[in-house]
């Protein structure tokens, strides 16, 4: 049993001053993947099994390239966003919780610029 006080017990667990930023982008992020799942669904599922020449042909239209380039952009940074707040949770130690979080921004942006890349290259080279 030790002689510490509330003050001591807490310190470092309260307000960090940016939770209701982070609760807010996240919510406009899922806001905006909805209409941007439902524009994505139909010319991939339209591209689905088909030839590379038919595919090419599909995300050569600007609209359909812009489209699956913000549901990838939008959808990794939320994907980024509810992961940290469960590294930010669960992960405990704070080397390990740096490390995890870390790890979770760069997988994150390998994954968005390599389909970011992907999708310019088909449109592009159409």
């Amino acid at each position: 049993m030790g002689f510490r006080t509330d003050r001591q017990r807490v310190n470092g667990l309260g307000s960090a001053k940016e939770g209701t930023g982070h609760f807010v982008s996240q919510r406009i992020t899922s806001a905006a993947l909805v209409p941007l799942t439902l524009l994505f669904i139909f010319p991939f599922v339209q591209a689905l099994g088909g030839e590379y020449a038919a595919v090419r042909e599909i995300y050569a239209h600007p609209l359909n390239a812009i489209v699956a380039i913000l549901f990838i952009a939008v959808g990794l940074y939320h994907h980024q966003q509810g992961l940290q707040v469960v590294i930010e949770d669960y992960v405990h130690g704070k080397l390990t919780r740096t490390a995890a979080l870390l790890l979770n921004i760069l997988f994150c942006w390998a994954l968005g610029l390599t389909g970011v890349f992907a999708v310019a290259k088909i449109a592009f080279s159409a």
